[in-house]
């Protein structure tokens, strides 16, 4: 009798665990930055950056938007202000392979260009995949239009290519090294992104980063790279 009973109860209490160990984890990913910086005394000056990235992973599907925007001022006058946003679907073929579809929008009130809007799709691949280390490339094609700040509209098709590398060196520090290019007939944008994190409690973390922006074919007397330093917080959710 006893045995029967302990039998019983333990056929009501394995399911219970198994639910609570199989717990469904969420499709859901993404993060959150800021930053911002100001001094005072012979020359006032502030810095603010600011942007989040959400993810949703649904069957072999992945899609993510992304946002960042970065303003800078000295002694009352404005001397940066970009904006990005963009939209990015992979289609995982294998466990390595992809092919995806991305939509980039970017302003950049002092930069060459006021505007580049680019849209391409491509395939894929993930070269290394460890606990450690990430690094995959890219290929694709597509087209852009973009708008100088004179007012000058370019519409051409470009080829995109780019490698994005992550090293997670410690148990709360990582280093990441973002490259992206996209070449067409009338000009080549280059994008760089390093940065490196560390956790600080939970999900929040302290990010060092620096970004340099080039175009190889710019309007008279304005500068080909544009390059942002930022120290910012971050959180994970």
């Amino acid at each position: 009798m006893k045995l029967r009973i302990a039998l019983i109860a333990a056929a009501s209490i394995i399911p219970f665990s198994l639910m609570a160990q199989e717990e469904p984890e969420s499709p859901w990913t993404g993060k959150a930055t800021l930053g911002y910086l100001a001094t005072s005394g012979n020359t006032e000056t502030s810095t603010l950056n600011t942007g989040f990235e959400v993810g949703y992973k649904t069957g072999q599907w992945v899609h993510l938007a992304k946002a960042s925007a970065i303003k800078a001022s000295e002694n009352e006058v404005s001397t940066a202000e970009a904006y990005t946003a963009g939209w990015k679907s992979e289609w995982n073929i294998t466990d390595a392979n992809f092919a995806f579809g991305q939509l980039d929008w970017r302003k950049d009130v002092f930069g060459a260009f006021d505007t580049q809007f680019s849209q391409t799709i491509g395939y894929g691949r993930r070269l290394i995949k460890t606990d450690r280390h990430l690094l995959n490339v890219e290929a694709g094609l597509g087209a852009r239009q973009s708008e100088t700040q004179d007012g000058i509209s370019e519409n051409e098709a470009i080829f995109r290519g780019g490698a994005y590398y992550k090293w997670l060196f410690s148990e709360t520090a990582e280093f990441r090294q973002d490259v992206t290019v996209e070449s067409g007939s009338e000009n080549t944008y280059l994008e760089s992104v390093s940065a490196i994190s560390a956790k600080l409690a939970g999900n929040l973390a302290l990010v060092a980063s620096f970004t340099a922006k080039h175009n190889t074919d710019v309007p008279a007397l304005t500068e080909e790279t544009d390059t942002y330093t930022a120290l910012s917080l971050e959180y994970a959710f």
